[in-house]
């Protein structure tokens, strides 16, 4: 390995701040160890995941201070012992957690997924966390099918940009809540758009869908999650995958997701022919680590493909250099965004 004088620049998360309380901190790049790989980062997300974890209410979020940074896409710089040598030099994406804000990031080898040639790091980062949660909810969670109608709470969110688009290479109908100024480039991809501030979001969806749906995906939990419920048509499976709603409380990170899950579950004891579920994408990953990891590179591998196949176009909302985390967690926060916001080196 040739020895420049790089060095390792992470970004720290000491405590609850303001995006302009997060600290830069350099120091020496980490060696790998056995069944490890140094990725040197080309391109990592904000995510809802961080956004919440600033305000310390992430639902297991380690303790302060911490690296954050969910996902993302570098190139392996250098294998501990035990990895298989044509790893070098391969562009991958790994989904890690937290870590991910820093110039290079020690990843178990077993958890990089390779990019395809030919694909941009940063398309290819906008698939990672998103793509992965919205691939598992639609194929794994809700089997959704040609001919059927969903619900896609969030339509130009991060996850939710890359869920209608897959939903529509299914052959689904989709019926899509944004706000009204997204509503142009959401009719151009094939949704049906609801205006989410206009009041009764539920009686519009009922007029496009008097039968009810087959799927509701939402990620804003609440109150709102009971119209969710009742949209769905016999048969229909509701997908919660967060607690938006409740972003700015105080109070404990763990209660909305228990009553939200605790909600969930009564449903489902009831007899009826609909299926509530809660989907975490990290669920699993203790209990079943190695099939965790199966499913995850099977279906970020089928993400790689859908993106050369053009069913999804990556949507790229800004980049920021990582030095400025702050500036790309304002912009991400504004909602005013559409897609992703990145950060590279």
């Amino acid at each position: 390995m040739h020895h420049t004088a790089e060095e390792l620049v992470e970004i720290v998360l000491p405590g609850k701040v303001e995006p302009e309380g997060l600290k830069i901190r350099r120091g020496r790049v980490p060696v790998p160890g056995p069944g490890q790989v140094l990725v040197r980062m080309e391109a990592t997300g904000v995510s809802f995941a961080e956004q919440q974890m600033r305000r310390g209410r992430y639902y297991d979020q380690p303790p302060f201070p911490f690296v954050p940074g969910y996902d993302l896409v570098g190139t392996v710089q250098a294998t501990g012992e035990g990895v298989a040598a044509h790893l070098a030099g391969r562009r991958v994406a790994a989904l890690v957690k937290v870590g991910a804000w820093a110039s290079h990031v020690l990843v178990d080898a077993a958890d990089a997924v390779p990019v395809p040639d030919g694909i941009d790091p940063c398309e290819a980062e906008t698939l990672v966390v998103n793509g992965i949660t919205a691939w598992q909810m639609l194929h794994r969670r809700a089997r959704v099918r040609a001919g059927q109608t969903v619900l896609v709470h969030g339509a130009n969110s991060g996850v939710g940009t890359i869920l209608v688009q897959l939903a529509r290479a299914a052959g689904a109908r989709v019926i899509g809540t944004a706000s009204a100024r997204h509503h142009d480039a959401l009719r151009e991809q094939g949704v049906t758009p609801v205006d989410y501030r206009s009041g009764d979001v539920a009686a519009h969806v009922r007029a496009l869908a008097p039968e009810g749906v087959d799927a509701v995906f939402d990620h804003v939990g609440g109150r709102g999650i009971v119209d969710s419920w009742k949209l769905l048509a016999p048969g229909g499976t509701l997908v919660s995958y967060g607690t938006a709603s409740t972003r700015d409380d105080e109070g404990s990170q763990q209660w909305p997701v228990l009553k939200l899950v605790g909600r969930l579950w009564l449903w489902n004891a009831l007899p009826n022919r609909r299926r509530a579920c809660f989907f975490n994408v990290w669920a699993g990953r203790a209990l079943a680590g190695n099939r965790f990891r199966a499913r995850l590179r099977a279906d970020l591998t089928a993400l790689f493909a859908a993106l050369e196949r053009g069913d999804v176009t990556p949507r790229i909302a800004a980049r920021y250099p990582l030095a400025d985390v702050a500036g790309a967690l304002r912009m991400a926060e504004s909602g005013t965004v559409a897609g992703k916001v990145l950060l590279t080196p």
